[in-house]
């Protein structure tokens, strides 16, 4: 495989990614025939972040950050920067330093399936991090990578330029030239899920609401009275 730095891809508008993350990941992820969401190893970091972002996508070794130093060069207001390893990896590939840098050029925040450490100042600072580990363990800078290629994270795939969602349920993708009919679908399913909503503070069941009523029928469930199944197992 050709390790390259690509530079210049076309990102998502931003005023539809900022539309995204305002539904949350569990909504879009839905909207989208729950597709797109990136597991549940990759976990935040500190709770309460919301944040959607244009990808900037790394590929680096094990044990070495050297390629995420090449990514802040590529790097954008309003991106968010996606970083995987060739093969799994826990090391704290980043940190403080390295938020301090992607603040500066408008980086919005991290998703990674490595590992990152200085935990109480990426608090501190409120740059939102998600990542499967959190480990004090350090990094080299010595092996190459690539930059904005396409990425396997989770079993979906995160393109230059995607929609890139994350809050406290997760992460979520959404391929770039999927972007405006997602943000038409996320308020529709924002609207069908206000509307349960009010049914649910009316007092509604979700057995009725959903017509679930039938499908237990159809599925062989029966009501029966306490009386009776006490009755029925002397």
């Amino acid at each position: 495989m050709r390790n390259v730095i690509v530079t210049d891809c076309p990102r998502a508008e931003l005023p539809d990614v900022d539309a995204l993350a305002a539904f949350g990941v569990a909504t879009v992820h839905e909207a989208m025939g729950r597709t797109g969401y990136l597991g549940p190893h990759i976990r935040p970091v500190h709770l309460g972040s919301r944040v959607g972002g244009t990808a900037v996508t790394v590929v680096c070794w094990p044990g070495d950050n050297l390629m995420i130093h090449a990514a802040v060069e590529q790097c954008r207001p309003g991106d968010l920067l996606v970083v995987t390893t060739t093969s799994p990896s826990s090391d704290g590939s980043f940190g403080e330093l390295f938020a301090t840098a992607l603040r500066h050029r408008g980086v919005r925040g991290l998703v990674t399936t490595g590992g990152v450490r200085d935990v109480a100042e990426l608090h501190a600072m409120r740059f939102p991090v998600f990542s499967s580990a959190v480990s004090a363990q350090g990094t080299v800078k010595a092996t190459a990578g690539s930059v904005n290629v396409p990425i396997g994270i989770g079993g979906q795939i995160v393109r230059p330029g995607d929609a890139v969602l994350a809050d406290d349920d997760g992460v979520v993708v959404v391929p770039r030239a999927l972007v405006p009919e997602t943000v038409v679908a996320a308020r529709a399913r924002a609207a069908k899920e206000e509307a349960s909503r009010a049914a649910f503070q009316r007092g509604d069941l979700g057995l009725d609401r959903y017509g679930l009523r039938a499908t237990l029928a159809d599925l062989g469930v029966e009501y029966v009275s306490h009386a009776d199944r006490a009755a029925h197992e002397r």
